[in-house]
């Protein structure tokens, strides 16, 4: 996809909203606070067991991710306070085996509000240049504003990423068939994200969501096609039509990508073959029925608006569509208003239209 080309924008990226969320971020609590404020809390276990179940739509479910009933262990160790919600390390092993024995955890942040619930949740999903800040800032500011919020690494990010020349492999590569396995697994984990949510005594398991920006909103779109329970979905600078955009895209990187798989013989059809079955916009029809928020740039420069309208298109042209007057790196100074929007979108499950003006606020 476009974005696998810009890494170094996405750091960008990632440095520009480190700086914001140092200047959002409110003080955590003492230790004696923290102490006051445990039996405001529903109690989490440090280890335990969830059981995956399917829903009767699991027969619509694309079938590289489906998943069997059956359960998985997870640990959860408190991390900190932040203000009034509680940060929580969770692990649970992912469904996929790979070589890379480290990229066998998913590892992720519990972010749970104050008081006993039922909360909606939402899975966050980071960008694709490694920097976590961004998904972790809407999970914080989304359980202050009352909802349950699980941020996860995907493939090969992190803790996930091996060691020695294991170190080397990434979910989005440049071996198309190395990003499409990367992509199926981070889905399956996901779906596994889902179920712990549920799992949860303080959430209420009828009102799930996932989000995500770049990378995260072309994974958020993907897995909420895959699973059911996500009836709110919230697609950041993200689109569809993938392997098109890749193809046509006029970066250096993108033509020695294409002039190296050609002289070995592909055809951008093989490329598409390969491309499709990770494509969001292949399944956009399965979220039709969902509440669906997407937030494009109008000059993007990663994932072009018409890689945003492909997605759209394929999901009837019912989603609200966003678009800001920004590109992908510079979209970072909508930041606060988008964060305002996402927690109300994510606040309101009965409320059916919201405000689609491009000012971010």
């Amino acid at each position: 996809m476009d974005c696998v080309l810009h890494l170094s924008l996405e750091r960008r990226l990632s440095i520009t909203c480190s700086v914001l969320l140092c200047l959002v971020s409110l003080p955590g609590m003492s230790w004696a606070e923290s102490k006051a404020a445990d039996s405001q809390f529903v109690d989490i276990p440090e280890q335990g067991e969830v059981h995956f179940t399917t829903t009767e739509k699991e027969d619509q479910v694309p079938a590289r991710f489906h998943l069997e009933p059956h359960s998985f262990p997870f640990t959860c160790e408190f991390k900190r306070m932040s203000g009034p919600v509680k940060v929580y390390d969770v692990t649970f092993p992912s469904p996929v085996k790979t070589d890379v024995k480290e990229n066998n955890t998913v590892h992720g942040h519990y972010y749970q509000p104050e008081g006993p619930g039922p909360f909606p949740a939402c899975v966050c999903l980071h960008i694709l240049g490694g920097g976590f800040e961004l998904s972790e800032m809407s999970a914080n500011s989304l359980a202050r504003q009352g909802i349950a919020a699980l941020t996860i690494k995907m493939p090969y990010y992190a803790a996930r990423r091996g060691s020695g020349a294991q170190s080397r492999r990434r979910m989005i590569s440049f071996v198309p068939e190395h990003t499409a396995e990367g992509m199926t697994q981070a889905v399956l984990d996901i779906r596994r994200a889902a179920a712990w949510l549920a799992s949860r005594q303080e959430v209420d398991a009828e009102r799930l969501g996932v989000t995500g920006i770049s990378l995260g909103g072309i994974m958020s779109a993907l897995s909420a096609e895959a699973e059911p329970r996500f009836r709110k979905v919230a697609i950041y600078l993200g689109g569809g039509n993938l392997a098109l955009g890749i193809w046509e895209n006029p970066h250096k990187d993108a033509k020695r990508f294409r002039q190296h798989w050609l002289d070995n013989g592909g055809t951008f059809e093989s490329f598409l073959e390969i491309m499709s079955p990770v494509d969001p916009h292949t399944y956009g029809k399965l979220l039709q029925d969902r509440d669906v928020l997407m937030v494009a740039a109008k000059h993007d420069e990663i994932l072009p608006p018409k890689s945003a309208v492909a997605l759209w298109e394929s999901m009837g042209k019912k989603p609200e569509l966003v678009w800001l007057d920004a590109g992908h790196i510079s979209a970072a100074i909508y930041i606060f208003g988008e964060t305002r929007r996402l927690t109300t979108f994510f606040s309101n499950w009965d409320r059916k239209k919201r405000s689609t003006d491009s000012t971010g606020s």
